[in-house]
């Protein structure tokens, strides 16, 4: 779900400063719930607000460089890939997002 051009459903989240480094903000959509997650490098991320595993609320867990850790389980989650991490199996569907002008911008296909 990659690339903004063309795309109409775009969605101002708000802006950078308003999710702390190392957090996330969540958004309801009419795909669920998204995890709008900020790295301490001022990157964003967006990932589906489930875990693959049973479904955690990953915008609970802990981020740490571009992962975040499940707070269920603590299933390692790749925030750029959405697969989880080390022996662990399954993927969260992730979603394009950017930062313009100082506003966080999901894209929704």
């Amino acid at each position: 779900m990659d690339g903004m051009n063309n795309v109409k459903n775009i969605i101002d989240i708000g802006a950078l400063e308003d999710i702390a480094p190392l957090g996330a903000r969540t958004v309801t959509t009419t795909f669920g719930d998204i995890a709008i997650f900020r790295t301490a490098d001022d990157d964003v991320f967006a990932l589906l607000d489930e875990c693959p595993h049973k479904q955690g609320p990953l915008s609970q867990g802990i981020v740490h460089g571009t992962s975040v850790t499940c707070p269920l389980h603590n299933w390692v989650i790749s925030l750029q890939s959405g697969e989880a991490q080390g022996l662990d199996v399954g993927c969260t569907p992730r979603f394009t997002v950017k930062v313009e002008a100082g506003r966080v911008l999901l894209s929704l296909p």
